[in-house]
């Protein structure tokens, strides 16, 4: 008996000491494959239709990346759902740092009005780096009889419901309703299709307002029709000098912008995510892509992993409150 249990503990001695050394070359192999990462070609799925600005910076940026590792980046566009099925995609793939994803504000909105996300927006995915941000600017039409954001917001607290704020609907509906509570009025968000025919309703009188981006406003206000008041920027922009920011303008709590990041499915090792932030924020420091970043109306701007981190936590929080603040409904 006592050689029984003595050759039994022998064996199980044995099984534990080759596991631990199965265990010890997997995880050996584990950190060869992050050291030599990338050593295939990365996905980087675009959860928008080609041709936004989600897609031109995805793009760009991830040709860049594709020159400096040598391996190539596929752009992958799965638009649908305000960027849901795309996001899906991502928090369900393998935790490798294969397949990215081009994450934007709407990440951090949708969980406002989504009841039941497929995803956890915090446990499914991990944050590799983040690209620039884009202000949003805040303009009147020719019948808003106004010249700068304090008599716009003059006329909204004198005539309750009296303005209409032409809205694009999702990003730009929660930029929308989030200028009504902070600057203290009651107006009514008219949904358009696109940003396009909201601010074409804005020249034309039948809405007075809109809060859209650079890249979608600036050749309309090359008309003169409508009018610039404020940029939710922290400084004034280079290419509109003349246009003041919101802390200039009196509404200093107004602080909305579009920003672009990538992230990987939630476990991603940390050695991958800080090679990818490394790469990235290299392209990010060069003077051309300042440049492209302008031409989208946005900055450059570079955060560590866990700095991002800590944004997609604080943005959360922030367009929860909107949403609660406007009474959207959960979908």
């Amino acid at each position: 008996m006592k050689k029984s249990i003595a050759a039994m503990t022998a064996i199980t001695a044995i099984t534990a000491a080759v596991c631990a050394s199965q265990s010890g070359i997997v995880a050996a192999q584990q950190r060869v494959a992050d050291a030599n990462y990338p050593s295939k070609p990365i996905r980087l799925i675009v959860p928008q239709a080609p041709g936004g600005s989600n897609d031109i910076m995805a793009r760009f940026v991830g040709g860049q990346l594709a020159e400096r590792l040598q391996k190539q980046v596929v752009v992958d566009n799965r638009p649908g759902a305000e960027g849901i099925i795309g996001s899906e995609l991502v928090a369900r793939a393998a935790p490798d740092g294969y397949t990215l994803l081009m994450a934007s504000t709407a990440f951090t909105m949708n969980p406002a009005v989504v009841k039941k996300l497929p995803y956890d927006p915090i446990k499914d995915f991990d944050f590799a780096a983040l690209l620039g941000r884009g202000p949003v600017m805040i303009v009147a039409g020719p019948s808003l009889a106004v010249n700068s954001l304090k008599e716009l917001i003059a006329v909204g607290k004198s005539k309750p419901n009296f303005i209409t704020i032409a809205s694009a609907g999702g990003f730009n509906h929660f930029v929308s309703a989030m200028f009504r509570s902070h600057a203290g009025f009651e107006a009514t968000i008219a949904l358009y299709k696109g940003g396009g025919p909201a601010l074409i309703d804005v020249m034309g009188g039948h809405a007075h307002m809109a809060a859209p981006t650079i890249v979608t406003a600036a050749p309309h206000l090359r008309t003169g029709k409508i009018k610039a008041l404020a940029i939710s920027a922290p400084k004034r922009l280079a290419v509109m000098p003349e246009l003041p920011t919101m802390i200039e303008a009196g509404l200093p709590s107004y602080d909305a912008s579009i920003w672009w990041g990538w992230a990987s499915a939630g476990g991603t090792p940390i050695a991958v995510l800080t090679k990818l932030n490394t790469e990235v924020s290299a392209i990010l420091k060069l003077p051309e892509t300042a440049k492209r970043m302008a031409a989208e109306g946005a900055e450059v701007e570079i955060r560590s992993v866990p700095e991002i981190r800590a944004m997609i936590k604080d943005d959360l929080v922030k367009w929860a409150k909107v949403a609660d603040d406007a009474k959207m409904p959960k979908m």
